[in-house]
């Protein structure tokens, strides 16, 4: 699957001395009592937060790692990120796109270290619409490391920590905001890899937990701030997704319908999913058959004139990647961007000379992600039901065609293949399985 494997000497010699020699920028911050809120054990930090209150609205300062200070353009480094285009996570292990030294070290905010990083601090109203954007390179210090489990028990408890104890509030109200942008939001459960411990290696299906989706609403409100910017100044990068045509918002219209869910006339998709219980089997196949509405993504840049078609329709509003740079390539080109942009200096000649082949490097980085996250799954699946041939199991269908359809099964979290006809969405039902081969990393059941 031409994922990377060790980082050259000379990437890491390179990667070392840079982080062992930080350039600072003037402007310090080191006041704000930034917190960093990530997955259980993460140490490849990219964003830190702080949200106030700013008469009736608020201010919402992000702090974004600052990697084009450690990787030289042109250097070895600088080739070997564009040539990984993004961090692979496995469950067992991750390939990241930056060697440790910077992405788990001198470039991570880590907490109680001083780093450099972009400070975003954009003004909201009472309703959290932005009220003004400003960007700029600063000095931080996070003062701690939280993760989403204690964070969600926090606010659950109602003792979240002064620097975040605004992100419910904030979170709320913008994504009240993205329904009257009528996004399209599919919130599916994740099915992942996780260890279970003594019994080894299980599938799961994750959701996102509450404060997951409120601190996700701060980094779309960043890359919305930094697309407008962009638009605005006529130079940039986005990441875009198409309106959905109106031949796939019919079928799924009549899919919905079928499956007892609601669709007012005039309704568009985003209200219409908003409103479905993802409890219910039925009215959650709805959303898997959604999942063709945003198929095209692509990265698009521009010089001049606007892009035809600039919106993300998942997002409802033009939207760029800036808040995860130790991650993921195009964040450290789009941010330079923004920073010249916003200061009104022109923007640096290794952006520009990488502009023409950044959509290419991130679409096939996204590939090769895309990829290996499935191969895992598959193979787990097939592996965990290897020696269960011939037996049946419980299953939901959730897609269905002529003579075969989508189900999941109860336990283990499987999806996978089933043959039969007139398979019934949303329904229940009892499935044999035929095959599982973990060398082709297939798994396939019948209707009993």
């Amino acid at each position: 699957m031409e994922v990377p494997g060790d980082f050259a000497s000379e990437v890491l010699t390179e990667a070392e001395q840079a982080a062992a020699h930080p350039d600072l920028p003037e402007l310090d911050a080191t006041d704000i009592p930034f917190v960093t809120v990530d997955p259980p054990g993460s140490t490849d930090l990219d964003q830190a937060v702080h949200l106030a209150r700013d008469g009736d609205g608020f201010v919402v300062r992000y702090a974004i790692a600052d990697v084009a200070p450690f990787v030289h353009p042109g250097g070895t480094l600088d080739a070997e990120t564009r040539r990984r285009g993004e961090t692979l996570y496995f469950p067992d292990t991750r390939v990241p796109l930056h060697p440790p030294s910077l992405s788990e070290g001198a470039a991570s905010l880590l907490p109680g270290r001083l780093r450099p990083a972009v400070l975003w601090t954009i003004a909201l109203a009472a309703d959290a619409s932005v009220r003004s954007v400003d960007v700029a390179r600063a000095q931080v210090r996070s003062t701690a490391q939280l993760d989403y489990p204690g964070v969600q028990a926090a606010l659950d408890a109602g003792r979240m920590p002064e620097p975040i104890a605004l992100l419910g509030e904030v979170g709320r109200r913008r994504m009240a905001l993205a329904r009257g942008r009528h996004a399209i939001d599919l919130d599916l459960p994740e099915q992942v890899v996780a260890h279970g411990g003594t019994r080894g290696w299980t599938l799961q299906l994750r959701d996102d937990l509450e404060v997951e989706r409120y601190n996700a609403e701060i980094s779309l409100l960043t890359g919305m701030c930094a697309a407008t910017m962009m638009l605005d100044g006529g130079y940039g990068i986005l990441r875009t997704v198409p309106p959905p045509d109106a031949t796939t918002i019919a079928e799924l219209r009549r899919a919905a319908i079928a499956l007892g869910v609601e669709w007012p006339d005039g309704a568009t998709p985003g209200d219409v999913l908003a409103t479905v219980d993802r409890a219910d089997p039925h009215q959650a196949a709805v959303i898997e058959h959604a999942v063709s509405l945003l198929r095209g993504a692509a990265y698009v840049t521009f010089d001049g004139a606007v892009p035809e078609q600039p919106l993300h329709s998942g997002i409802g509003a033009a939207y760029t990647h800036v808040t995860a740079p130790l991650r993921r390539l195009v964040d450290r080109f789009a941010t330079e961007v923004c920073l010249s942009l916003h200061a009104g200096v022109p923007v640096p000649g290794w952006v520009r000379d990488a502009m023409p082949t950044l959509p290419g490097d991130m679409a096939e980085a996204d590939r090769r992600a895309h990829a290996a996250d499935r191969a895992v799954v598959d193979a787990t699946e097939a592996f965990l039901l290897a020696d269960r041939v011939g037996e049946t199991f419980d299953a939901v269908v959730i897609a269905a065609g002529e003579h075969s359809g989508t189900v999941v099964l109860d336990e283990p979290a499987v999806r996978a293949r089933c043959d039969g006809t007139a398979l019934p969405v949303g329904e229940q039902v009892r499935v044999r399985l035929t095959q599982a081969d973990v060398a082709s990393r297939t798994v396939r059941f019948e209707r009993t």
